[in-house]
């Protein structure tokens, strides 16, 4: 495999911030689907390229993707941002790094603003993007209004607080845009039953090589996301994926193998978004029940990533990582010979990693530490004693220390 598609790979991680986002702020299901959904039928109807409305509509798909580095900052950072600029200018940030093929400048960044001016940066309509004024206000409507649950006599009044808005909470042409596509077939298309396959059909095909800067800009993005879930895992799927790659460049992988693991790194959590925080930083031992619920985790990364179309390998190395050699992992209780060598690595790299990190139940361990503990793993079968050894070779140079991204 040479290529991705990112439109897929996209809606996939959006679904995932959609759980995140209803389990911080009590969000309705599919809420960034319904946006972009709303933006895209905006942009065709102000003529929009099919390249700009694709941009559009992955804007408007992940613009609460900084939502949980925010809060996370909010937390540990010491500073009280009520207006939640930081959220917007950490979600632009984060769009900026996917490399779009037209411009997205501020799209994000502004998308909390209002028409007269009351917004966070406290620009007024026409003074930012237009793009960012569509996102704002189908955003504000749909969080208001559900419209996933929508009446028929209900939309009317809906239709009359955005005629009444205009100029006020929302620009005048983002309202008389979405006055003109918000009908009832468009609010039917937005129920949860249909609104995957609506929000699948907005976004055109777009078919990047896993080379390119724009799947490096991606995984950097997808791995902040989750790291930033729990205080005690902010470095830990990028530190992976830069480990992932230091030991792809000693095994002399070539640009794609290298490309493919590094990526399959940074998504190996991507289901961890839907943990509950309690029990990511319980302190104690966690209960059957809790353990039950951490080992979701990879079956939900192996729902929202196993269906993109040629992702079949990363998908694999990305949820083997709690696999052992003896059968005893999870969540599939594969064996040595069901786990090929990437599989194996990634599934050392995850424990060295949270080993040698800081965590609720253990204090952070230097490499010696952390080598002592995988050795014993590897003399009883359940991990690949060989690659403990190239870890020890690799990263002994380091010590703990973070290891620098790809070059």
């Amino acid at each position: 495999m040479s290529t991705v598609r990112m439109d897929s790979l996209i809606k996939s991680i959006a679904t995932a911030l959609d759980i995140v986002e209803g389990g911080l702020l009590g969000a309705s299901t599919n809420h960034g689907k319904r946006i972009a959904v709303l933006c895209a039928k905006m942009g065709n109807v102000l003529r929009k390229s099919p390249e700009e409305i694709t941009a559009l509509a992955v804007c408007a798909m992940l613009h609460d993707n900084a939502l949980t580095e925010y809060i996370l900052s909010e937390q540990t950072g010491g500073y009280h941002d009520p207006a939640m600029k930081k959220h917007c200018e950490f979600g632009q940030r984060n769009v900026d790094s996917l490399h779009f093929k037209t411009n997205v400048k501020d799209f994000i960044l502004y998308h909390h603003e209002r028409a007269d001016g009351t917004g966070p940066f406290g620009i007024r309509e026409g003074e930012g993007p237009l793009e960012a004024e569509l996102i704002t206000i189908a955003d504000s409507i749909d969080a208001a209004h559900h419209l996933q649950r929508l009446e028929p006599d209900e939309l009317p009044a809906i239709r009359e607080i955005i005629v009444k808005e205009s100029g006020k909470s929302y620009g005048r042409m983002a309202a008389e845009t979405l006055l003109e596509v918000l009908d009832w077939p468009t609010v039917i298309s937005l129920n949860d039953r249909v609104v995957k396959q609506t929000a699948a059909a907005v976004l055109s095909p777009w078919t990047v090589d896993i080379q390119t800067d724009t799947i490096f800009g991606l995984a950097n993005f997808v791995a902040k996301i989750i790291d930033y879930k729990s205080v005690f895992t902010q470095k830990h799927s990028t530190q992976i994926a830069n480990k992932a790659w230091f030991m792809g460049k000693h095994y002399k992988y070539g640009p794609q193998e290298l490309a493919e693991v590094y990526l399959a790194a940074s998504l190996h959590d991507l289901g961890k978004l839907a943990i509950p925080s309690d029990i990511l930083e319980k302190p104690g031992k966690l209960t059957p029940e809790e353990f039950d619920i951490i080992k979701d985790h990879v079956k939900l990364t192996w729902e929202l990533l196993s269906d993109i179309e040629g992702f079949e390998t990363i998908c694999q190395w990305a949820c083997n990582h709690h696999e052992k050699l003896d059968g005893s992992g999870y969540p599939f209780g594969r064996k040595a010979d069901e786990l090929d060598f990437n599989s194996r690595l990634l599934a050392n790299l995850d424990l060295y990693q949270a080993i040698s990190e800081e965590r609720p139940y253990h204090p952070g361990r230097n490499h010696a530490d952390t080598m002592k503990i995988l050795y014993e793993m590897a003399g009883t079968g359940k991990i690949d004693g060989d690659i403990v050894n190239d870890l020890n070779v690799v990263l002994a140079p380091y010590d703990g220390k973070d290891l620098p991204p790809p070059d």
